[in-house]
């Protein structure tokens, strides 16, 4: 939990923390639903590369992205086994019992991790390299047409920011937690998966109880500095305007974007 990266902001001077949030929310948007569309290895390579480029130029240390992958790798394992063990195909590689082993199943468990390993890296270069409030300006800005059917934009912007803002915050909780635990002689490595299950209550009910007690001072604290959502004539301090950088980036995740999904048809 301790080296989840979504949610953490890298504060640096890059070509990428001066753009604007916009463009990089419709960056992450465009990267996630082309990484869905892809079939092949040849679009996953090109998505490898446009993101080691942002990374580059973000001046974000590649290895704060790479130990995000960490939190997932329960996941990274599950998804590779269930396509590895449970893809038929005709090209049979390993048949021992009732393990079965494709060719299919090779190439479909490898595609399935370069998905997520680029889906989560490139995910996070949005946090990493956006603080909180030009995060919430940013989606409030997407979702400001929506406020024609009175949805509330803002209060939603405010709630995804808080939440990913949180992230670090109760992963970082949890690992005191559990530190402070096992130095009273608790055990959460041995046993099977029910007693295992059972150990996690210690850990479960003071960290609801810090979320809470978080969420109360949080309140607390919007209030003291007379926050009241989005009122009428409500101004803010650094305004969001387009810059040559920031058309220039359009284009950029058009082209990528567009050469990423004509992979899948070729």
């Amino acid at each position: 939990m301790s080296k989840i990266t979504i949610g953490q902001h890298y504060p640096t001077n890059s070509i990428i923390h001066r753009l604007d949030p916009r463009i990089k929310l419709i960056g992450v948007f465009a990267h996630i639903t082309t990484l869905l569309l892809m079939n092949n290895f040849i679009g996953y390579a090109i998505a490898a590369i446009y993101v080691a480029t942002v990374i580059t130029m973000s001046k974000v240390p590649p290895r704060l992205m790479l130990r995000g992958l960490r939190a997932i790798f329960f996941m990274l394992t599950f998804a590779i086994s269930i396509n590895l063990f449970l893809t038929p195909g005709e090209t049979m590689l390993l048949h021992i019992g009732f393990i079965r082993i494709t060719l299919e199943g090779v190439t479909l468990a490898a595609l399935m991790a370069c998905r997520l390993i680029i889906l989560v890296i490139g995910t996070a270069v949005l946090t990493l390299t956006t603080s909180p409030i030009q995060l919430t300006d940013g989606i409030e800005a997407l979702l400001k047409p929506l406020k024609l059917i009175k949805v509330p934009a803002h209060d939603i912007a405010m709630l995804m920011t808080i939440a990913l803002r949180f992230i670090p915050t109760l992963s970082e909780e949890m690992d005191k937690i559990i530190k402070a635990q096992k130095a009273r002689g608790a055990d959460f490595d041995t046993g099977n998966i029910a007693k295992r299950a059972k150990s996690m209550l210690p850990i479960l009910v003071p960290l609801f109880v810090s979320s809470f007690k978080r969420a109360e001072e949080l309140a607390t604290a919007m209030e003291a500095r007379c926050y009241h959502g989005d009122t009428a004539g409500r101004t803010r301090m650094k305004q969001m305007k387009m810059t040559t950088a920031d058309w220039v980036s359009v284009m950029v995740i058009i082209l990528a974007s567009a050469a990423i999904v004509l992979t899948r048809f070729i």
